[in-house]
């Protein structure tokens, strides 16, 4: 029901790259915060709290032909009819914000009932945001189909490069030769970013923690 009729595994495990995560973790009833080793003496009610999330990315450059339209029942082969009846809140975010300089323009149907402005990463973007809990969403339709398309003439360049992206690799063979190299890019002219790096590996390899070298810039770096 809901955002879950979207999960459909023929197109989730086709996808460029799919992630589930289940987080756990003890909150304090009182204020609903995190709970650390100091703060358990004085937390009087304690809950627990599950997370869990799915990370998917299609690749609708690619498979769209050098079009960079796309829709959910394009992605999903689905749409979305209702909203879970659990649900305190649902909603979808599309990214509508311009891509590069020259202000592409953006047509983003059906048009959203509210706009969201957020700073990710140094920059401004804006969402156009879905309440699948509006009354007034599914008046028109029994379905929402978010689609996304350029006003502008397609072209088939390639889309640019994100500020922050990676490749990763393996090279060599063997528990003694082989090697798995990622490598991280940053492209804004001058501003840092802090970076987490997930690593999953499959359940037959093995990993020597003290084989591992950050090189940043050409000299050796060391992870907190």
């Amino acid at each position: 029901a809901g955002l879950a009729v979207l999960l459909k595994a023929e197109r989730l495990f086709h996808s460029s790259y799919h992630s589930q995560a289940v987080h756990i973790r003890p909150i304090c009833r009182c204020d609903l915060t995190y709970l650390s080793p100091v703060q358990d003496a004085s937390c009087l009610a304690v809950s627990w709290e599950l997370r869990q999330t799915l990370t998917v990315v299609f690749d609708s450059f690619a498979s769209g032909q050098g079009k960079k339209d796309w829709s959910l029942f394009r992605m999903f082969s689905r749409t979305l009819t209702d909203a879970c009846p659990l649900a305190s809140q649902s909603k979808v975010y599309v990214d509508i914000s311009p891509k590069s300089k020259e202000k592409e323009l953006l047509e983003v149907t059906p048009p959203p009932a509210s706009l969201q402005e957020a700073v990710v990463q140094g920059e401004k973007r804006t969402y156009a945001v879905y309440d699948l809990l509006s009354p007034s969403l599914f008046n028109t339709s029994r379905s929402l189909n978010v689609q996304l398309k350029w006003t502008r003439p397609q072209d088939s360049s390639e889309l640019p490069t994100p500020v922050l992206h990676a490749h990763r690799y393996v090279s060599g063979y063997g528990l003694q030769t082989g090697e798995i190299s990622t490598l991280i890019y940053n492209t804004h002219p001058y501003r840092a970013f802090p970076v987490i790096l997930l690593e999953t590996v499959p359940w037959y390899l093995r990993l020597y923690v003290h084989t591992l070298t950050i090189i940043t810039k050409g000299k050796e770096n060391k992870p907190s």
